[in-house]
């Protein structure tokens, strides 16, 4: 019997679901990622760190064709954020690069709630064999970083011997990145978009409370995480957090039957039943869609998870970067558009930046769009966009449907100077 099982151990009493509209079940979610306007971040740094730790966490990219993903998604947030704000956080220890569902920016304060990860990375058997079988390489890494303190990949030189399944990785590679998933590591800056390795207790600030939660507080932190990022979400999106499927389902009827958290439909939808926190179903039982147009990332935390968004926008997007160019439909690194509450089409952006110039190879609208109202915010938007990307001109490609090409155009040099 589970831990949590023998905390509940009578039958749980059937509550019957909330029903809420899709338009209230977006609202949730735009609230939750800091989206719906009311979101007031604060400024500098400690904004930038009000966003992370309402999001939870904040994925890393490497794709540069414009800012990368990571500083993207907290300026979609906090308009007046710069990239050095995210170099500080990480020098003022305020948060911590991990695996969430990708590699990713997560709070300090939520780092002994990843103590379950860094054990499961531990136990993982080809880490084992292969940290038994490289014992030199390992103790190696271990007492150059220890002497010498951060290093890079890059100041570990190949041995020439033979490399193994690791994406022929040299060896000293390998055990950092082994040593980073089981903790033991952790990265104290990025030099280059370069990992800088050190060791755990060189990077955690003085005082952080360190001890593993036990069950019971880690599986309900995880709940709680998942709708401090989501609004509204299924258990299925509770494992991004906890992956344990038994004392997930356990912990989610005990905070029902607590009336902590209750049981959700969205009229029209028969899929899993979904959950929200009484509050923040009261906060947004009333609204109306703001006018404003969000160019969103592909990481962003409101569409990575993608049968959520599918779920609850109807909007069904894939990113195509990894996608042969000829079988590509909308391009290479799409932005998905957040016009409201309604995600309404796709932008694909490239920044020159040696020209100064913001390109949108291709602009493509859905059907349900409202033309008329959306492209001035649209305009004025791509042109914040283009700022940020240090772009001083906008150029404008392929637009779908094409009658709105000129359009968009008239409405982009009328915002030019916006």
């Amino acid at each position: 019997m589970s831990p949590l099982t023998r905390l509940c151990p009578s039958p749980q009493l059937m509550r019957m679901p909330t029903t809420i509209s899709s338009a209230h079940a977006r609202r949730l979610a735009l609230r939750a990622q800091a989206l719906d306007n009311a979101y007031r971040p604060g400024r500098g740094v400690d904004g930038a760190a009000a966003t992370i730790e309402r999001l939870g966490y904040v994925q890393i990219d490497t794709i540069a064709v414009i800012e990368r993903a990571h500083e993207h998604i907290f300026w979609t947030r906090q308009p007046a954020y710069r990239p050095t704000f995210l170099q500080r956080l990480m020098q003022q220890r305020r948060v911590f690069e991990y695996w969430t569902h990708a590699a990713s920016y997560i709070p300090m304060t939520d780092y002994r709630y990843y103590h379950r990860h860094r054990a499961w990375h531990s136990a993982g058997g080809h880490r084992v064999e292969w940290l038994r079988d490289n014992g030199k390489v390992v103790e190696h890494v271990r007492e150059r970083i220890r002497a010498e303190g951060a290093l890079l990949a890059a100041d570990f030189q190949d041995d020439g011997g033979r490399r193994g399944p690791w994406w022929d990785w040299k060896p000293a590679k390998a055990a950092l990145e082994i040593l980073y998933d089981t903790g033991e590591l952790m990265i104290s800056e990025r030099r280059g978009f370069q990992r800088v390795y050190d060791l755990a207790e060189r990077v955690l600030p003085a005082g952080l409370d360190t001890t593993e939660p036990d069950t019971e507080e880690n599986v309900r932190w995880a709940i709680h995480r998942t709708l401090d990022n989501l609004g509204i979400a299924d258990e299925a999106q509770m494992r991004i957090w906890y992956r344990n499927r038994e004392f997930l389902h356990t912990a989610v009827e005990q905070l029902v039957e607590a009336g902590q958290i209750e049981p959700v439909e969205v009229r029209g939808d028969s899929s899993d039943t979904l959950y929200a926190r009484p509050a923040d179903l009261q906060a947004t039982a009333r609204g109306r869609a703001t006018r404003q147009v969000h160019l969103l990332s592909p990481f962003d935390n409101l569409v990575i998870r993608r049968p959520w968004v599918r779920r609850l926008f109807d909007f069904d997007y894939t990113i195509e970067c990894y996608v042969p160019g000829p079988k590509r439909r909308y391009g290479y690194f799409c932005l998905p558009v957040l016009f409201g509450d309604r995600l309404v089409g796709r932008l694909d952006p490239k920044a020159e930046r040696k020209e100064g110039v913001f390109v949108v190879r291709c602009l493509q609208l859905d059907s349900a769009a409202d033309a008329d109202a959306l492209l001035a915010p649209l305009a004025a938007s791509i042109w914040r966009f283009a700022r940020f990307n240090n772009c001083h001109d906008v150029r404008l490609e392929k637009v779908r449907p094409g009658k709105l090409r000129a359009p968009l155009r008239r409405a982009l040099a009328a915002s030019q100077n916006g």
